[in-house]
């Protein structure tokens, strides 16, 4: 299983996540967002997979990001149309992301399918994640059309649902963590996340 750790915003807790076994980093370049990542973090010596995440960004403004931060993946987390992301498929990885609620109809999904390469599913907020909450994931479970990430309100808790639902359905690609892993928003709990981790890979992190 892979596992995102996203809202990353001050350098001790990239290094410290760098040495241990998650396979990607998200950082927020949505300025409302308060993990939003304004800082000059280093960024070059990082062995995981760097995840850009933008809502309703345009394709400049998010390029300009990936040429200077040597983005690997883009997560879109807005509005974003399926030619942007098409776009920016020959640059990076693309994840497009949905915001799920009760009156979601995930037939929405089917026009993006040639238009990245994976989707990420989080609950529906006003705030586009970091919420804390866990949407229905009954909604998603036999959900086969595209390998996906979970995200919204994953905590350690939620580590036996996320094993059988990986276990009935291979297309659940990565988990996303982000607020139930934190002090503060951006600041992250290390030994929480090793924690998770080991349950999550029968004692491996």
């Amino acid at each position: 299983m892979k596992v995102k750790v996203c809202g990353l915003n001050n350098q001790s807790d990239i290094e410290l996540l760098n040495k241990i076994g998650i396979d990607f980093m998200g950082f927020i370049f949505y300025q409302k967002s308060p993990r939003y990542q304004n800082k000059s973090l280093i960024l070059s010596n990082i062995s995981k997979y760097k995840v850009g995440v933008f809502v309703n960004e345009d394709f400049g403004s998010i390029r300009d990001k990936i040429l200077k931060q040597n983005l690997t993946h883009v997560q879109l987390h807005g509005d974003e149309s399926p030619s942007l992301c098409k776009k920016l498929m020959t640059l990076v990885r693309v994840i497009k992301a949905f915001r799920i609620s009760q009156y979601f109809d995930i037939d929405k999904t089917h026009e993006y399918l040639e238009s990245c390469d994976y989707f990420l599913f989080d609950t529906d907020s006003d705030s586009y994640g970091g919420s804390g909450k866990k949407f229905n994931w009954d909604i998603i479970k036999n959900f086969t059309k595209k390998k996906f990430f979970l995200s919204g309100g994953i905590d350690l808790e939620s580590v036996d649902k996320i094993q059988k639902i990986k276990k009935e359905n291979e297309y659940l690609f990565a988990v996303d963590i982000n607020s139930k892993f934190e002090f503060s928003p951006g600041i992250k709990d290390i030994k929480k996340i090793k924690r998770f981790l080991k349950k999550l890979n029968d004692g491996k992190f």
